[in-house]
């Protein structure tokens, strides 16, 4: 029998129907179908939706305003919503204030800053000597404070680089989860901007990024088209350019990528301003690469040279101290193989084999510092299933040092070389707090530094269990379970499971957050699948989860539900399914696929017409990834599993949450607009199907804390009722 409040909602939808012809605050908002078919290679596609695709038409406005009308009468009502919001304000209150993001310049440490009381995290300089010091406090001077930049909450920092003397930091701003961003520097000393604000340095399709010259006294950084090309490409054709400070922006000089692709992914990087800036070009999202050098030798303004090509399939790329560049290549080793060019030499094929390809995989995550190099030591990170490690290995002979101190399901995401022979990395499990590490190479030793996060959220009744499903050809895929220690298993606890699956994107080990927190609380148990489409076993791991190998994906996600069921942690009545953007599709496929799965599922910012997708700016940049419906055996395979197109009347579907921003610059809201219309129309007397639209939101990226809170209060309130869960009292220490 469904829970008292669905009961409820039926009730006033029919109500509101009666009086309001199906539409309005109360009813199921009336959605006609206005059929359009395409017909790709002899196969006709129907799209009875098309029209709430025009986010400029008042029609679709309307309905979307109804839509978020008739969610609120079911999410408002709900009868624990109050004591949810309130018990998620307690525990992100609790939750310690927390450093991320380390980059070293001028003897300093710059990171993100996140304090739970904040809208918006800031941007903060502290001592390096001060973080390992005996005194308790660390000094930390606040550069960019976005909370008094925009008292809205609104504005957000992407991204940020220090100068490699630490006097300026240069970040990109954006407002309203846009991710739409121009360039401001600050000085560090003052925290005040100074100079010029440059734009169209940073979007969602491409991203965005920034490299200092040696002296500070200028920067390259990312550029995208303004009207030199139509309004349609201007989220494409990403270039280099140099920046002089104390200069008209309109007036910097052209450095590289007239021949990129127009889907590129433009990342810079010069370290500490010592060596050659690299210049990694992405075909989209893919994971394809090219890189180029610009020695310092040559100029701001020189003609960078080629490095690496696609076809060479070297994913990671970072000069070391004594000139030489060491590269992580896949090149029949999809597990990857660490490579170094002797200094001077930009011919690949001299390239010496350092670290053959072994078991784990080398990590190479997009935006993050895969490579630490050192005069002694090279840092490779390492991962098999999940967890991840870091070897060292001798810079000139590939010979193994030992590895860092991590524990046995952890992982490290930051890895920062300061001077004096140290290393400065990160260290993160599900149930404690991050914490930072400095690595003494002279010493040996490792000390923990002021940086790691203290006190907050206790997890001491929580314990982690590391499983495997199988999927459906066979193949083992990893399942993390953190369940309370008490949890019995008698088949009726509540169960959230998530995954992702795509983009090469890997679910490590990370401290739980409030939300988990709170459903732990509650008697549930937390599951994260490592699915194919990730590299949690390398570059064969994500090739088998994309393009025409997209649906082993969503096999491997409904193998580890049944196999949740089948270990006696919960059931069908009582398993919901949660994902956002590419897992927002898994949650799409899924329900689709397998109806009687689950009892609800929530897809945030989720992608659920694949036949459509790749006609908007970043779904171009998405078709390395999925696949182009202009290829017949690629279109075969995309509408084989597009969520959109497999709802079917009259099926008993779970209940449906799905949430989506107006300013999502990733993936378009009219996929949440049109999947919503689809699933109401086909069992409009069943669950709740709920769409809800934040105004003040994108792709999540930069929301404010209040959107925040906001969006978890619904999603944990529909699911606490759908399962039929009870808010335990407030316990000690929590």
């Amino acid at each position: 029998m469904a829970p008292p409040s669905v009961r409820r909602l039926i009730a006033l939808s029919l109500l509101g129907m009666a009086c309001c012809g199906g539409v309005g605050a109360v009813g199921l908002p009336s959605t006609p179908a206005r059929p359009v078919t395409d017909t790709f290679f002899g196969q006709t596609v129907a799209d009875p939706y098309r029209w709430l695709e025009d986010w400029s038409d008042p029609a679709v406005k309307r309905w979307s305003a109804d839509q978020n009308a008739y969610s609120r009468v079911y999410l408002d009502a709900l009868p624990q919503r109050a004591a949810l919001k309130a018990r998620l304000e307690s525990l992100i209150a609790a939750t310690p204030s927390r450093y991320s993001g380390v980059r070293a310049a001028g003897g300093h440490l710059f990171a993100r800053y996140t304090d739970p009381r904040l809208q918006q995290t800031q941007v903060v300089m502290v001592d390096d000597a001060t973080t390992t010091a005996p005194s308790r406090d660390l000094p930390m001077r606040v550069v960019i404070d976005p909370n008094r930049i925009d008292p809205r909450g609104l504005t957000a920092v992407d991204w940020f680089v220090p100068s490699p003397d630490g006097r300026l930091v240069a970040a990109s701003l954006s407002v309203g989860g846009s991710e739409n961003g121009s360039v401001h520097v600050f000085d560090t000393a003052t925290g005040a901007e100074v100079g010029e604000v440059v734009p169209r340095v940073q979007y969602p399709t491409g991203g965005g990024d920034l490299a200092w010259a040696a002296d500070g006294k200028g920067f390259w950084y990312t550029r995208y088209p303004g009207e030199e090309r139509p309004e349609g490409d201007r989220h494409f054709y990403m270039q280099v350019y140099w920046h002089p400070l104390g200069s008209d922006p309109r007036d910097d000089a052209y450095v590289l990528g007239r021949d990129f692709p127009r889907i590129a992914e433009v990342e810079l990087d010069n370290r500490d301003g010592t060596g050659p800036l690299v210049i990694a070009v992405a075909n989209g999202d893919g994971g394809e690469f090219e890189h180029f050098l610009l020695p310092q030798a040559a100029g701001p303004t020189g003609t960078p040279q080629r490095l690496t090509r696609l076809a060479d399939k070297v994913v990671a790329v970072a000069p070391g101290p004594d000139g030489a560049v060491y590269l992580i290549s896949r090149l029949n080793a999809p597990a990857g193989r660490l490579l170094r060019l002797a200094p001077g030499d930009t011919d690949l094929a001299h390239a010496k084999v350092l670290v053959p390809e072994g078991k784990a995989a080398l990590l190479s995550d997009r935006g993050s510092r895969s490579l630490a190099v050192t005069a002694t030591r090279v840092y490779l990170r390492r991962i098999e299933g999940g967890p991840i490690n870091v070897a060292m290995v001798a810079p000139a002979t590939g010979q193994p040092l030992g590895s860092l101190p991590l524990p046995p399901v952890a992982a490290n995401h930051e890895l920062v070389p300061l001077e004096g022979g140290r290393v400065l990395y990160d260290v993160t499990t599900y149930l404690s707090a991050p914490v930072y590490a400095v690595f003494d190479e002279r010493r040996q030793s490792m000390d923990e530094t002021k940086l790691s996060a203290t006190g907050g959220l206790d997890f001491s009744d929580a314990e982690v269990v590391r499983d495997a499903a199988v999927s459906a050809d066979g193949t083992r895929v990893p399942v993390t379970i953190v369940r309370p220690r008490r949890t019995r298993k008698d088949g009726k606890a509540p169960l959230l499971l998530t995954g992702y699956g795509g983009f090469g994107v890997s679910l490590t080990p990370g401290q739980l957050a409030a939300e988990q927190r709170l459903w732990l609380d509650a008697g549930g148990i937390y599951a994260i699948a490592n699915l194919r489409g990730g590299a949690e076993f390398g570059e064969a791991w994500h090739d088998a989860g994309r393009l025409a190998n997209k649906q082993h994906v969503f096999d491997d996600f409904a193998a580890v539900a049944r196999l949740l069921v089948q270990r006696g942690y919960t059931d069908a009545d009582h398993l919901a399914l949660i994902g956002g953007s590419n897992g927002g599709l898994l949650m799409g496929a899924t329900l689709t696929q397998h109806p009687e799965l689950a009892r609800a599922v929530v897809g945030t910012v989720g992608i659920y017409d694949m036949v459509r997708t790749e006609l908007d700016p970043n779904g171009a940049f998405n078709i390395t990834e999925y696949g182009t419906v202009t290829d017949a055996a690629q279109f075969r395979a995309l509408a084989a599993y597009s969520p959109y197109h497999h709802v079917v009347a009259g099926v008993r579907y779970p209940a449906v949450l799905l949430a989506t921003g107006e300013n999502d610059g990733r993936v378009n809201p009219m996929h949440s607009r049109k999947m919503v219309a689809r699933l109401q129309a086909a069992d409009p007397a069943g669950l709740p199907v709920l769409l809800r639209t934040s105004a003040n939101a994108g792709h999540g990226h930069g929301s404010s804390l209040a959107e925040r809170v906001a969006l978890s209060t619904d999603i944990y309130g529909f699911l606490f009722d759908q399962l039929a869960m009870t808010l335990p009292p407030a316990a000690a220490g929590k």
